[in-house]
C-alpha cells in the first residue's frame, strides 16, 4: 500500500510544503519568490534551482497531490472485495489526505484560477478520473444510480470531507473518526 515516506523530504518537498502553508495563510498572490525563499531558508534566486518559477510550484504542488490521490484511491478501491468496503477505504484515504493536508485543499480552493492552463487541465483530468472511482464503486453499491448522480455523490463526500476539517473543533482523531463515519453512512445510504 501507498504510504508517505518516513525519511526527511527533499528540498523540492520542504519547498513545496512551505509554499502550502504560505499560500494557504496570504494567498499565492500574497507571496513572493523572496518570501518563499526566506521560509524555505534560502535566497529567493535560490528558489530557480529547484523551480522555474513561482507558478511552476503552484502548479507541481496541484498536480503532484491529484496524481496521489488518484494512486492511492484506485489502490485502495482494488485492494477490497465489495464496493461497500471500497467506499470505506476511500473514505478512510480521503479523510487522512484532508486532514494531513489542510493547506493544500485551501489552496487548491482558493487559487485555482492561478494555475497555469496546462497544469489546470491536468489537475481537471486527473481529479475527474478521481471521482469516477468512487462513482463506480456507488454505483455497483446503488445499481440504479446513475453516472450523473453518482458524480454528484462523489463530489458531496468530498465537499464533507474538504470542509469540515479547516472549521472543526476536534482533535484530528476525533474529527477523522467523525468525518469517516458520515461520509460512510452518507455513501451507503439509498440514493
Amino acid at each position: 500500500m501507498t504510504t508517505e515516506q518516513d525519511a526527511p523530504p527533499s528540498r523540492r518537498q520542504q519547498i513545496l510544503d512551505t509554499a502550502a502553508e504560505l499560500f494557504a495563510q496570504r494567498g499565492f498572490h500574497g507571496v513572493s519568490v523572496a518570501d518563499l525563499g526566506a521560509a524555505c531558508g534560502i535566497s529567493g534566486p535560490a528558489l530557480y534551482k529547484h523551480f522555474a518559477s513561482k507558478d511552476a510550484v503552484l502548479a507541481e504542488m496541484l498536480v503532484s497531490i491529484s496524481e496521489q490521490l488518484l494512486a492511492v484511491g484506485r489502490e485502495r478501491a482494488a485492494a477490497t472485495d465489495s464496493p461497500a468496503a471500497a467506499l470505506e477505504a476511500l473514505v478512510g484515504w480521503h479523510v487522512d489526505f484532508a486532514l494531513r493536508h489542510r493547506a493544500l485543499i485551501v489552496v487548491q480552493d482558493r487559487d485555482w484560477e492561478s494555475l497555469p492552463p496546462a497544469a489546470r487541465e491536468q489537475v481537471r483530468l486527473l481529479q475527474r478520473q478521481y471521482v469516477e472511482v468512487w462513482a463506480e464503486q456507488l454505483r455497483l453499491l446503488h445499481p440504479d444510480l446513475g453516472l450523473g448522480a453518482a458524480r454528484a455523490t462523489a463530489h458531496a463526500a468530498f465537499g464533507l470531507i474538504n470542509s469540515t476539517p479547516h472549521s472543526g473543533l476536534l482533535d484530528d482523531a476525533a474529527m477523522r473518526d467523525l468525518l469517516r463515519a458520515m461520509a460512510v453512512r452518507a455513501l451507503r445510504a439509498d440514493a
